[in-house]
């Protein structure tokens, strides 16, 4: 499910990605702007949905579709585990004056223990030196072994919590900068000398000053990334109670903080149980969580300008995987929208971001497979919308948008013989040729997917693989060990006279796919 920066842009190791969760794979982007796109704005007829024999195809594509979401929860295992955690740093523009040229940034030599005692001892002085004192304790924090010093420090913390509490807001906004140097540490021990702040951090998210807000916001996300330590405090001190009063904020720059701090709390391995189980997730669809979503992704998808402002994307991003999780099969929920625009919502947004933040396709694919899984609604609009060639724009981008817009391919596939006549009449078989040629077994595997349930639901597909090269593209991989079955079967189809009885065929196709 993440993500924001504001005012001052907030810098991240990683790419701005946001955290994952719950989700299975598959929309797919849009590729560059095609003509008359506006039109698709307009209603779009639905072809009638035919009734078919529940014979071998009905068990077959049964069957294909459990072993699929097998493949698929694997797939969403593996990508939270190697999900990289991004934290945000908050920073004014002060490079000129510490010594930056050109934007670039200096960090500061680490101090001794006794430097370090002297600005703390600087800091609780009531003298007017203190806030001087406390702006070199700033720039000196941003220093990873300085970190460590500081929180070893007896009443350190304290001090901080001190002036951070103050009536004096240049203090307490000074303080919260130093809070935010800590909090961005790589050193989980660092963090937890945190914990006696983040009361504070929770009450604070309801103070006048955006600026101040913002910035509790991200030490708050940050902390959480870090720490189980903090989330499990955080929690009982009521965090969600509190991110949901933030939702009801006016100002943007609250709003992507906001989008941060959830995004980092859903991301954390006990999320599934212990911040937001199931029962939540139902609890959220029975409070209209869904279409409220799906009202604010096409207010912001049609409110895209030409040239996106920077940041605009982290905002979109939570919004896309919040649905994404709300829709995931393990909620035990059915799709409750059925909005032919939230397509092109994802694609609008695909065709933004396409080239400046590529992690977006990511987030939409896996929103369009959630919405394309078991609903024939989707499915049909994907289709009569003429997304589809926008969709088989994205299968080179990379190796996980392949992944996804193949099981979004095998989605509609699995309907039937008319949503595969209708995948055969568009070019995805001259696009699959190529896919087949790949070295990513994965990728091919799930291709082979494809080209099954494309013949057994529609033998014409074959006949014109075959005509294309498909024979040989296939052969290539009777050597792969992990390939080899699926392939020989793939061919002993596409071996058969067009017409012949399809059921022994199949019988040895559904052996080789299982």
């Amino acid at each position: 499910m993440p993500a924001a920066p504001p005012r001052a842009r907030p810098s991240s190791a990683s790419s701005p990605r946001p955290c994952p969760l719950r989700v299975l794979p598959t929309p797919r982007p849009r590729g560059p702007p095609r003509p008359g796109l506006s039109l698709l704005l307009l209603p779009a007829a639905m072809w009638g949905r035919r009734r078919y024999g529940a014979g071998l195809g009905g068990r077959g594509a049964e069957e294909l579709r459990a072993r699929r979401r097998e493949r698929e929860a694997a797939l969403r295992k593996a990508r939270r585990q190697e999900q990289l955690v991004s934290k945000r740093l908050l920073r004014e523009d002060t490079t000129a004056e510490e010594g930056g040229q050109d934007g670039a940034e200096i960090m500061p030599d680490p101090l001794s223990e006794d430097e370090v005692l002297e600005l703390l001892r600087g800091v609780q002085s009531g003298s007017e030196d203190r806030k001087r004192s406390l702006s070199c304790l700033r720039w000196a924090l941003r220093n990873k072994e300085t970190q460590q010093k500081f929180v070893r420090l007896e009443g350190s913390i304290r001090t901080l919590i001190g002036l951070f509490t103050s009536s004096l807001a240049d203090m307490q906004m000074e303080a919260a900068r130093c809070l935010h140097e800590l909090s961005h540490s790589s050193d989980p021990a660092v963090a937890e000398a945190c914990l006696p702040v983040t009361s504070y951090l929770l009450t604070y998210l309801s103070g006048h000053s955006i600026e101040f807000t913002e910035l509790c916001l991200y030490t708050l996300g940050n902390l959480v990334v870090e720490s189980e330590a903090v989330r499990k405090q955080l929690l009982p001190q009521g965090i969600i109670p509190v991110l949901a009063s933030c939702i009801q904020s006016p100002h943007e720059a609250v709003l992507e903080g906001l989008g941060y701090v959830l995004s980092q709390l859903l991301q954390a391995k006990e999320a599934p149980t212990e911040i937001i189980p199931h029962t939540a997730n139902t609890a959220l669809l029975s409070l209209g969580a869904l279409p409220a979503l799906t009202s604010l992704l096409l207010d912001l998808a049609s409110e895209i300008p030409e040239d996106a402002p920077e940041g605009l994307e982290l905002l979109i991003c939570p919004v896309l995987r919040c649905l994404s999780n709300l829709l995931a099969e393990e909620t035990g929920c059915e799709v409750q929208i059925q909005d032919e625009r939230l397509l092109i919502a994802l694609f609008l947004i695909l065709q933004c971001f396409l080239q400046q933040h590529p992690f977006i396709v990511q987030e939409c694919l896996w929103l369009l497979n959630n919405l394309t899984a078991d609903e024939h609604f989707f499915c049909s609009a994907l289709l009569s919308l003429d997304l589809l060639p926008a969709l088989l724009q994205l299968l080179p981008c990379s190796q996980m948008a392949s992944m996804l817009v193949l099981t979004i391919l095998c989605n509609i596939a699995e309907k039937g013989p008319a949503y595969c006549q209708q995948l055969h009449q568009q070019p995805a078989l001259p696009l699959l040729l190529p896919t087949l040629a790949l070295p990513d077994p994965k990728v091919v595997g799930q291709c082979l997917e494809l080209l099954h349930l494309l013949f057994l639901h529609w033998p014409e597909a074959a006949a014109d693989f075959v005509r294309q090269g498909g024979h040989q593209a296939l052969e290539q991989h009777q050597s792969t060990p992990e390939l080899q079955e699926r392939a020989r079967a793939l061919l002993d189809i596409i071996g058969q006279p067009l017409g012949a009885s399809a059921f022994s065929p199949c019988h040895a196709m559904l052996s080789a796919f299982s």
